[in-house]
């Protein structure tokens, strides 16, 4: 873990490296791309580029879930605080922390200590982000951590104030496939104290047309975003992806509830990644699967929650129950128990 020089005494930076873990950078790269049909992890998303076109993609008329969740915090976020008492704040995938402003609003509002630590692959916006609310918050104490989920949950150190609650918003937990949801669901019980708190956003099931369109905009923006998990690739592992001889690819698998996005090969082509010491044949029509989106039908996802000792206290939805906004409780178990 390298953690940079503090800028003042408000603001602090940690950079978690992949020497922090025993897996070799491009491994999860590399198994994907071995599989039938082939994948790729949709964390390799999230450069600097990506993560200014998914902030545009938040915006776009079809991507209903931003502004939906987002109303639901701005309905409800003083009740959260209320509910949390003082806590701090720890936003996994935070991007541009446009929604975890209207918790800041409202814990600033009953007078609580503002510190926060926004979490990202993306260091770029990260900083970016950090600078801002510094300005937007007089009194915010802010530690931005660049790195991965498990990365970040693994070194949290404990909290300096009475509580903490984590912040996992965005309906993130839907690209986990159901094992790799339990898998990081006991993460987030390890990461918290009996008694701590989790806010998730989650999306909801809903007819098939809403959700295609929402991944599919007129603009083009989610295609470019597709695409450019393989000009990420390229940069980072020396790879020699042609964008221009793929199509972004985005449908619902209304049997296992998930959309569904990939990029398929408009030719037979060889590509080859010099970093990992990969070559990958790809024929006509064949696709990489990118991301999967589960959408969520809430009594199950509740009984998930608590098999993992995450008690929901709290759901709020939108009037058409597209969105779901749970506030949870990481409950005592056998062996941290007095």
């Amino acid at each position: 873990m390298q953690i940079g020089q503090k800028e003042n005494e408000r603001l602090r930076w940690i950079t978690l490296n992949s020497s922090d873990t025993d897996i070799p950078e491009g491994t999860d790269v590399i198994e994907g791309l071995a599989q039938t049909p082939k994948t790729l992890p949709c964390r390799y998303f999230y450069d600097d580029i990506g993560s200014a076109l998914f902030e545009q993609i938040c915006d776009l008329p079809e991507y209903y879930p931003t502004r939906t969740e987002q109303a639901i915090l701005e309905a409800f976020a003083p009740e959260i605080a209320q509910l949390t008492g003082p806590c701090e704040l720890v936003e996994l995938g935070s991007g541009s922390s446009r929604k975890t402003r209207l918790l800041l609003d409202a814990y600033s509002k009953i007078d609580y200590r503002l510190q926060y630590w926004p979490i990202d692959v993306s260091a770029g916006i990260l900083k970016t982000t950090a600078l801002d609310l510094l300005d937007r918050y007089p009194a915010l104490r802010l530690c931005g951590l660049a790195g991965t989920y498990e990365q970040a949950l693994a070194q949290l150190p404990r909290t300096s104030l009475k509580n903490r609650m984590l912040i996992f918003l965005g309906s993130t937990l839907g690209n986990l496939n159901p094992t790799q949801c339990n898998d990081f669901l006991t993460l987030i019980q390890q990461a918290l104290q009996p008694g701590e708190f989790f806010l998730l956003g989650v999306d909801l099931q809903k007819p098939t047309p809403i959700l295609e369109a929402a991944y599919n905009d007129a603009q083009g923006v989610t295609a470019a975003f597709n695409l450019n998990i393989l000009s990420h690739l390229n940069r980072q592992f020396q790879g020699d992806f042609d964008s221009t001889q793929f199509q972004h690819w985005a449908f619902y698998n209304t049997v296992e509830h998930r959309i569904e996005m990939h990029l398929r090969s408009l030719s037979s082509q060889t590509v080859i990644l010099q970093d990992l010491n990969l070559k990958v044949l790809l024929q006509a029509e064949e696709t990489i699967r990118t991301e999967i989106s589960r959408k969520f039908h809430l009594p199950t996802l509740v009984g998930i929650l608590e098999e993992c000792a995450i008690a929901p206290l709290k759901t709020w939805t939108d009037p058409n129950a597209w969105f779901a906004l749970l506030l949870c409780q990481r409950q005592c178990i056998n062996q941290d128990c007095p």
